[in-house]
């Protein structure tokens, strides 16, 4: 396995779905030991989710990891499932929760299988779109778009600066731009704040409607 330094000049020097690059930044730099699903994740479904997609709902993940966010849907009540790029990654996250291994699968968000296209109520990204560089940002955002139903919700959560490494910031007006173009306009004003790890990052949610 190569050094964190490798792995971070790699992602610069490649798009998202280079799969043997993505391997590595996993392996060296995302942030998979919380062991729990995302704090700003479980804060939106507590608020906004059920006026918006009530249990039941097809929900896909995108980007997802170990599998908490998938686990945290399903436990309430979303018929969900979630990929990721890198299929060591999909291998551990079964591992953990075995009862979803049948949920969780490799796939690439750029080129994401056409089974799965405008068959969810709800998308959720959280921080994919931080290791995309700005060459293939339109590209994503609109596979994920293509994930929704007709009147499908999406959320998209993540670091709004970058760290010099492997992680390039998201700015507001950059997301509500991109997502305009592919049909979806805001639920209400994307909220934009600190979180409280140390040091605290600078982080935006949004929920995106189709118009």
């Amino acid at each position: 396995m190569p050094h964190k330094e490798q792995s971070v000049q790699d992602v610069q020097q490649f798009p998202l779905g280079q799969t043997a690059v993505v391997e590595r930044v996993h392996a060296a730099t995302l942030p998979y030991c919380d062991n729990q699903a995302c704090a700003c994740l479980v804060a939106w479904l507590n608020a906004e989710a059920a006026r918006l997609v009530r249990p039941g709902a097809r929900a896909i993940v995108v980007g997802c990891g170990l599998g908490y966010n998938v686990e945290e849907l399903e436990s309430r009540g979303y018929d969900a499932e979630g990929f990721d790029v890198s299929p060591i990654v999909v291998e551990s996250a079964r591992g953990r929760h075995p009862e979803l291994s049948g949920r969780i699968f490799a796939a690439d968000l750029l080129d994401s299988p056409t089974s799965h296209l405008s068959r969810h109520d709800l998308v959720v990204d959280v921080e994919t779109m931080n290791f995309i560089c700005a060459d293939h940002r339109e590209r994503a955002v609109f596979s994920l778009a293509s994930l929704a139903k007709p009147h499908g919700v999406v959320v998209i959560i993540a670091n709004r600066d970058s760290d010099g490494a492997a992680r390039f910031g998201l700015d507001r007006d950059e997301l509500i731009e991109m997502m305009d173009r592919h049909g979806f306009e805001p639920v209400r004003p994307p909220n934009e704040y600190d979180d409280d790890t140390a040091p605290p990052r600078a982080r935006i949610r949004a929920a995106f409607r189709r118009r």
